[in-house]
Parts: structure tokens; sequence; C-alpha cells
């Protein structure tokens, strides 16, 4: 067929594991964790890169995988949520997320995670300002955006080692 993806071997890099999987260049990241490699953690919410339910980290970066061409991402780090807690941030993060019960339908609490990880990660103490540009792009239709940032303020003000 005229113009069909061509599928072929993808070597990833997963949450610290090599995953090779044969799939098309161009299908997206989030369909290759679901569907592939079954990694039901991240969630298909729009499709369209805007509400953040899908985000991953791809080399340290908080990253749509909706719209990502799995192609994209061949020899780099990716880190879903099923491995959030072997970093420090991200113990932190789910420790809070769990004190103060932030979670409500639950759905799009994965890319939460994600994108608060990254923002702890490079500000150990950030703002209300802070919090708000890293955390803008993920829509929480439950509307706990006040529990998110008092349990990333919470997740910043534990002792480092200690989630």
């Amino acid at each position: 067929m005229k113009g069909a993806p061509v599928s072929g071997t993808r070597n990833l890099r997963i949450n610290g594991e090599a995953k090779p999987v044969e799939v098309p260049a161009d299908m997206p990241l989030l369909w290759v964790l679901r569907d592939v490699l079954g990694m039901t953690g991240t969630k298909f919410g729009c499709g369209v890169a805007q509400c953040g339910a899908c985000t991953v980290h791809v080399d340290g970066q908080p990253t749509r995988s909706c719209v990502l061409p799995v192609s994209a991402v061949e020899g780099k780090a990716v880190t879903t949520i099923e491995a959030a807690s072997r970093s420090d941030a991200g113990a932190r993060v789910q420790r809070a997320w769990l004190d103060l019960e932030v979670v409500q339908c639950g759905y799009c609490q994965s890319g939460q995670i994600m994108s608060a990880m990254a923002l702890l990660r490079d500000k150990p103490d950030p703002s209300d300002a802070d919090i708000d540009a890293a955390m803008s792009g993920n829509i929480c239709r439950c509307g706990t955006y006040v529990r998110i940032r008092e349990a990333i303020k919470l997740a910043a003000g534990a002792p480092k080692g200690r989630p």
C-alpha cells in the first residue's frame, strides 16, 4: 500500500530498560507504551498535546507522548509514571499526593505527577509562579489544582532522600 508507514524495530530505553518494539516510525509513543508494552499508567486525554495526561519524561524533560512519534525517542531515555518513585523527587511527589489526598478521579494524575517531578528536580524550592508555569499545561477536570499546588509545596519541603 502506497504511503503506509513502514514498520521496523525501534530500540527504546524505557525506565532504564532496553525495549525493542516492532512498530511504524510515526506511531505515537503513547500507543507504544500502552498498546505494545502494556504500560497503562500514561493516559490518553486529548490526543493533541493540550491536556497533559500523557506526560512522560524524555531525557528528563516533560513531554506529551500522544503526539510524539516513537522514532523521535530512539536513543533517548524515556521515563514513565511506572518508574516515578525511583527518583528522589518522584518519591516525594507521590508521597505528598497521598498525604494530601490530591486524587479525585485520578485520570490526569500521572501526567500531573510527571510535570511536578520535573519542576522539583529543576527548582527544589518553587514559588507559586514557578508551580503555575510548570503545571499550566496539565488539565484536571475535577479541579484539584489547590491540592496539587499544596502537594508540590509539601514535596518541596520534604527532607531529601526521604519521601
